[in-house]
């Protein structure tokens, strides 16, 4: 079985992106920026918002960070959003989520305009991304598909079942597979015999959000498995995929950690860089 390194492949894309900034800066003699809004001090938020600067700086990029108390008007919020979209050393603008009860996210994602939406959330966004044209991607289900890519370059007439049919992970992610001509089909929560579908896949991509939900005789020979799932039990943090289980059976697996995370944070930079270039050739 192959080990998806994720922590590797998402190093690798870095440095890409490096040159790639590099090289921009000497065309525009400017660097795209990143600016995140964070409202809250939730725990997870402040980490992950600390490693997307850290990465952001790695590779040369211009990063800020706006942080806000939680009882911040949303008013507050929204214009600081149009100020970003009117800002031109900003590439790419990213509302940290969850957000407070009190704001409403989707109004906030609909403030941003799609050309510095990094997340690839806007109704615009998502709407091109289904229609096949140009559109930032969200960046989970973009790394799950870079990650794919490295151990399959050709996905023509592979079956894809997807575990989880959310906007953030699941719909995008179809969207992706169907460009690749897959075969893809929807699983979630509810369906019916979710083991007898996984066996028919070549690529199983589990974002459900249930302790090692995927067992490995739900797994053929030769399947690529994806598991974006983080889960805090008692033994620990694990994925929805039953790791020990299922590395007896498929052809490759991504391990959590280390999977699929460095890839989300890998794939919001290079959005970053997309989205400057798309504004720069304008």
């Amino acid at each position: 079985m192959i080990l998806i390194d994720g922590k590797k492949i998402a190093a690798e894309l870095r440095e890409e992106l490096k040159k790639e900034v590099s090289n921009l800066k000497a065309k525009y003699n400017k660097v795209p920026g990143l600016t995140v809004i964070l409202i809250g001090d939730l725990t997870p938020s402040q980490i992950y918002v600390r490693n997307k600067e850290k990465s952001a700086n790695e590779v040369g990029l211009k990063s800020d960070v706006v942080k806000y108390p939680d009882s911040v008007e949303e008013k507050v919020i929204l214009d600081k959003i149009q100020e970003l979209n009117n800002d031109e050393t900003v590439s790419g603008i990213l509302v940290q989520l969850p957000l407070p009860k009190h704001i409403d996210k989707k109004k906030v994602i609909e403030t941003i305009v799609p050309s510095k939406d990094v997340d690839g959330f806007h109704p615009m966004n998502v709407g091109n991304l289904s229609s096949g044209y140009e559109s930032s991607v969200p960046c989970t289900p973009l790394g799950c598909y870079l990650l794919i890519k490295k151990i399959e370059p050709n996905l023509s007439g592979k079956k894809a079942v997807l575990i989880g049919r959310s906007n953030l992970n699941g719909k995008p992610m179809a969207q992706l597979l169907l460009k690749e001509n897959c075969t893809v089909t929807i699983t979630h929560s509810k369906t019916k015999d979710l083991k007898a579908e996984c066996l028919e896949a070549d690529i199983i991509v589990a974002a459900v959000g249930i302790p090692e939900l995927v067992k490995g005789d739900w797994v053929k020979k030769d399947t690529i498995v994806i598991d974006v799932g983080i889960n805090k039990t008692d033994k620990g943090i694990v994925g929805d995929v039953a790791f020990e289980e299922v590395s007896t059976n498929a052809k490759a697996l991504t391990p959590v950690p280390g999977g699929v995370g460095p890839m989300t944070i890998a794939c919001l930079l290079k959005n970053t860089i997309d989205c400057f270039k798309r504004l720069a050739d304008k």
